[in-house]
């Protein structure tokens, strides 16, 4: 609940901040519409980002891909001994 209330409070002061951007004429009344749209542009670019850097820094773990296949092929084992037919070698 905490994490929703982050957000809500976040896009609270983000919608106050451009609502007066707008009423104050600060900056051109062109610009000021785009906002909204250079806002949610930025957050996409962040998300890729992020989602790149945890790409690059995605953790190997050759210990678990062995206990995985092992898991594997122990399943395998055991619906091939209950009938079913699994495609395995």
């Amino acid at each position: 609940m905490k994490h929703v209330l982050k957000i809500f409070s976040l896009l609270l002061v983000i919608s106050a901040l451009w609502i007066g951007l707008l009423q104050a004429s600060i900056m051109p009344q062109s610009h000021t519409w785009l906002l909204p749209i250079y806002f949610i542009v930025s957050l996409g670019c962040y998300g890729l980002l992020m989602v790149g850097v945890g790409l690059m820094r995605f953790p190997t773990c050759p210990q678990e891909a062995l206990l995985l296949q092992q898991d594997i092929a122990e399943a395998k084992g055991f619906l091939k001994q209950s009938g079913v037919d699994v495609g395995c070698k």
